[in-house]
């Protein structure tokens, strides 16, 4: 069987530099980081690196919503939102750094991909509070979304895509066969060397449907 051809990569360049995209899968106070970059063909790993999302100085960052549990519901919006903030500031220096390396290093970011959780979160701060479940749900979007407004900031184009539909969704957009997907992804990072597990190999698809959305767009 013929092997599917990817889209291809004649926008991977601008002034000079090589087109990168960032990939993040987040947890709970940190995001696994991987940098992309090169033609849609065949994109190779540029770096990777932990940032971290919350402030050692506030306890209950980390695990916000489940401090917020304990508290009335001015206390808990107050609390939630200083820690929605820091998260964002870190997001957001993070990004900076990340950004202004690889320029000096020749490349362009021009997007930003994050892996999604397939829970959709309530629309109210007492809805979730009231639900251990949306409790949960809460906490992984509360990083994502810091992660989704630095890059804004940067003026990132994101790319959203859920974890489960990750590979499928590479698969129809790449025009790359699923197998074949799976196994270019695992050997993105045999240059960079370990550790390259989930967290690594999901940021980096997520990475590469980023710089595969900013081609289609230039």
């Amino acid at each position: 069987m013929r092997r599917a051809r990817s889209s291809r990569g004649r926008n991977s360049q601008e002034g000079g530099r090589t087109h990168a995209a960032l990939g993040f899968r987040a947890h709970s106070g940190w995001a696994a980081l991987v940098m992309i970059a090169g033609p849609l063909r065949s994109p190779a790993v540029i770096g990777r690196q932990r940032i971290e999302l919350v402030d050692p100085a506030i306890p209950e960052a980390r695990q916000p919503y489940h401090a917020a549990a304990g508290l009335d519901l001015r206390e808990a919006e107050k609390l939630v939102k200083r820690c929605a903030d820091k998260a964002e500031s870190l997001a957001c220096q993070a990004l900076r750094g990340v950004i202004d390396d690889l320029r000096k290093n020749g490349h362009e970011v021009v997007g930003c991909g994050i892996l999604l959780a397939s829970g959709r979160p309530t629309a109210t701060l007492a809805a979730t509070l009231a639900s251990h479940a949306m409790i949960h749900t809460a906490e992984g979007e509360h990083f994502r979304n810091a992660i989704r407004a630095a890059s804004k900031r940067h003026d990132l184009p994101v790319t959203g895509v859920k974890e489960r539909e990750l590979f499928a969704r590479g698969s129809a957009e790449l025009r790359i066969f699923a197998d074949d997907l799976e196994r270019r992804v695992s050997e993105m990072g045999r240059l960079i060397g370990p550790p390259w597990a989930q967290d690594q190999k999901h940021a980096a698809l997520v990475g590469w449907l980023a710089l595969a959305r900013a081609s289609k767009q230039s």
